[in-house]
């Protein structure tokens, strides 16, 4: 199960985020979700500026922010790698700076940052998070927001991003009353079941985009109090 069809057949009316927008894959099918309001935040000025270009006219239940969302307010630094000239956008990154890595050059751009609970958000009933390795961060600094508002989320977690955060991203959600899925072979499955050795194997190069085909960094989380009935509907 893709993101989309997750949020779609979960779809409540209130606030949506897209974090880590990029250029509106989901924002737009967000958008057209009935009494939808959509918040995206896209800190990469590349990126955004197709985001801006997407949604002109920007209707009035969309809202561009070009800014990140992590564990406190600030000015961060967002690291983009460049692979033989060419820019790899969706490797931005504020979590880390990719020294190290040969045949890789790093652009940086200074960035703002606030966080979930300063947004003060009524009615959120969806998240979808995509950040490079800064899941955690981004959820502790939602974590008023995720105890009050409980909306559903799908979050991109990757060893090779951040090594350890398939543990930590879930426990830190589990804390919070959240049950954790991934979707493999037609079922949703518990977070307890997932084999990182077997589903996770990837190189964390931006150079070498080594991959299994089974690889699976997508999960689903569900406010454990309505998980039976979530998962029904999917």
């Amino acid at each position: 199960m893709d993101e989309i069809t997750f949020h779609q057949r979960l779809h409540r009316p209130g606030v949506m985020l897209d974090i880590g927008a990029h250029d509106g894959l989901l924002t737009a099918p967000f958008a057209a979700l009935p009494r939808s309001r959509v918040i995206a935040f896209e800190p990469l000025p590349s990126a955004h500026g197709r985001l801006q270009a997407r949604f002109t006219p920007c209707p009035a239940h969309v809202e561009l922010r070009r800014e990140a969302l992590g564990a406190a307010p600030g000015a961060f630094t967002l690291s983009v790698p460049v692979v033989n000239g060419v820019t790899q956008e969706q490797w931005a990154s504020i979590a880390k700076d990719y020294q190290g890595f040969s045949e890789v050059s790093v652009q940086q751009h200074e960035v703002r940052v606030t966080t979930l609970d300063a947004l003060a958000l009524s009615g959120l009933t969806h998240v979808k998070l995509d950040v490079e390795g800064a899941e955690y961060e981004a959820l502790q600094g939602g974590r008023a927001t995720l105890l009050r508002e409980r909306p559903v989320l799908s979050v991109e977690i990757e060893e090779r991003h951040r090594e350890g955060s398939t543990y930590a991203v879930p426990a830190y959600l589990d804390a919070l009353g959240y049950d954790g899925f991934w979707w493999w072979d037609g079922a949703m499955r518990a977070m307890a079941e997932f084999d990182r050795a077997r589903f996770q194997r990837a190189n964390p190069s931006p150079a070498v985009f080594e991959y299994i085909p089974e690889y699976v960094f997508v999960f689903f989380f569900l406010p454990r109090e309505h998980a039976a009935a979530m998962l029904a509907k999917l």
